[in-house]
C-alpha cells in the first residue's frame, strides 16, 4: 500500500531531505531526473513532457535511456494529453508562432520505450489538465501556455492517491516563462494550508 509519496522537482533539494525521499513508498522525478543523487536515488516513476523539444531530446538521448533513475523507474508518466495538445496547435500558431514544435507528440514513442524496457506507461488525461487550469483561475495567473509538469503531476497524485501523505521537494516555482509559476506557487500553498501536501524542510514558500 502506498502511504507516502515524494514528488521531487528539478529545483534544489537539501541534503538532509534525501533520506526522507528514499524512505517514501513512491518517488516521482521529472524528465532528466536532475534531482537524482543529491535528492536521493529512489525513483519509482519519471514524469516526462511527451511533446515538443524535451520529448525529442529525451528519446534521442542514450544518456537519458541509461540514466539510473530512468532505468530503475517502474513507470513513465506522460503529462500531456495528445488530443488536448493537438487541439492547441492552431491557436498557438497565432499566439506563439515561435512554439511551432511545442505540440509535436511523442506519446507513441514513450509507449514503445516502456514496452521495450518493461515499464508501465501512464498518460495523464486532459481532465486533469483542465481541472488545474480551472483551479489556477482563483489566483489570477498572468497569460500562460500550459501549467508546469510539476503541477499536473501534483494534481494527478492528489486524485489517484487521495489517502496518501504527499511530500514535495525541489519545487522552486521558477523556470519557463510560459508556465504560470506565481499562481502555481499560490495554489500549492493553498493545498498545503488545506493539509493535502507538505514541503520537505517546512511548509514555507521557497
Amino acid at each position: 500500500m502506498i502511504r507516502k509519496i515524494a514528488i521531487v522537482g528539478n529545483g534544489e533539494v537539501a541534503e538532509a531531505e534525501a533520506g526522507v525521499i528514499d524512505a517514501a513508498d513512491f518517488v516521482i522525478r521529472f524528465n532528466d531526473c536532475r534531482s537524482y543523487g543529491a535528492g536521493g536515488g529512489r525513483t519509482d516513476a519519471v514524469a516526462v513532457c511527451n511533446t515538443g523539444r524535451p520529448a525529442k531530446a529525451m528519446l534521442g538521448s542514450p544518456q537519458w535511456r541509461a540514466h539510473a533513475g530512468v532505468v530503475s523507474a517502474r513507470e513513465i508518466w506522460s503529462v500531456r494529453d495528445p488530443e488536448k495538445f493537438a487541439a492547441m496547435r492552431a491557436p498557438l500558431a497565432v499566439s506563439h508562432p515561435d512554439l511551432d514544435d511545442f505540440c509535436d507528440d511523442y506519446t507513441d514513442e514513450f509507449t514503445a520505450f516502456c514496452a521495450a524496457t518493461g515499464k508501465r506507461h501512464i498518460v495523464i488525461g486532459r481532465s486533469v489538465h483542465d481541472a488545474v487550469d480551472a483551479a489556477l483561475l482563483a489566483f489570477a495567473p498572468a497569460p500562460y501556455v500550459v501549467p508546469s509538469s510539476g503541477l499536473i503531476v501534483i494534481a494527478e497524485v492528489l486524485n489517484t492517491y487521495a489517502g496518501a501523505e504527499v511530500m514535495l521537494a525541489g519545487f522552486g516555482h521558477v523556470g519557463w516563462e510560459w508556465h504560470p509559476f506565481a499562481a502555481e506557487r499560490q495554489l500549492v500553498d493553498h493545498y498545503i494550508a488545506a493539509g493535502r501536501l507538505t514541503r520537505l524542510g517546512g511548509n514555507t514558500l521557497d
